[in-house]
């Protein structure tokens, strides 16, 4: 995923909403009915308040800082992480392993820092793949939560909302005698319906699938690095090390395609 995709993200979210309004009005409706504070407090305070007890702030700090990151950072692309290594490769073949750690400083990627900084620690080569591949899973098991809580809030939604049209009919009952605004108070308390549905076959389960296709990148580029870092250990030579790590492109290409078709 590009920069580009987080802004065709938020394009196809506008183009739901497009969709929806146009057709509200073409049967006749009016926007203006959309307008109603209570059910945007009943289904997104609510929903706020389930996700506050289902899971940790912390985890769910993680999920909105991981939605944004969609929009504002871009991934670092495995095709550009082969060069790198096949760089460190004759670095470390002209100058020895050591020399790689002056490349650290050009890095921004903490998983990579570690591996290399692992790597040159004079560790047994199963310990470093060990504990480099305990560090894959943790981050791997909290891209997950960050994913299950969007879901989570994708199964909130709806029931809130239904919550809030019970709600708005309750306050049409109360005032039944008055035919006149019988009708408009029904259509005004299924509102909450509409937000609480639409916000979470709009919104929360399209950024969940986006969030796991993001982990299974990340997955995917952590497992490079490490055997980029072991390879670099091993002295393995810098075309013997691309033919290595050209696996993982073309794993990336095949789970791309499938996404596709």
């Amino acid at each position: 995923m590009r920069f580009g995709s987080g802004l065709l993200g938020i394009g196809g979210l506008a183009l739901g909403a497009v969709v929806v309004s146009w057709a509200h009005l073409s049967m006749g409706g009016d926007l203006g009915i959309f307008i109603q504070p209570e059910a945007l407090a009943v289904v997104f305070g609510g929903t706020t308040a389930a996700l506050l007890v289902s899971f940790p702030a912390r985890t769910i700090r993680g999920a909105i800082a991981s939605v944004a990151h969609l929009v504002v950072k871009r991934p670092v692309p495995l095709e550009t992480l082969v060069p790198t290594f096949i760089a460190y490769a004759k670095v470390a073949r002209r100058q020895g392993l050591v020399a790689v750690e002056r490349e650290l400083e050009q890095t921004r990627d903490e998983f990579l820092v570690r591996a290399l900084t692992l790597s040159m620690s004079g560790l047994p080569p199963q310990v470093v793949r060990e504990a480099l591949d305990i560090d894959a899973r943790v981050c791997a098991e909290r891209e997950e939560q960050r994913a299950q809580v969007l879901e989570a809030a994708a199964g909130y939604a709806p029931t809130l909302g239904i919550v809030g049209a019970v709600l708005g009919l309750m306050r049409v009952m109360q005032h039944f005698s008055a035919s006149s605004n019988v009708g408009a108070g029904i259509a005004a308390a299924f509102v909450a319906t509409i937000f609480g549905v639409g916000t979470a076959n709009l919104v929360f389960l399209p950024l969940a699938t986006r969030l796991r296709e993001r982990a299974r990148l990340d997955a995917l580029r952590r497992d490079l690095m490490i055997d980029g870092v072991l390879a670099l250990r091993d002295g393995t030579s810098p075309g013997v090390l691309e033919e290595r790590l050209a696996g993982y492109l073309t794993l990336n290409r095949a789970a791309q395609a499938m996404e596709v078709a």
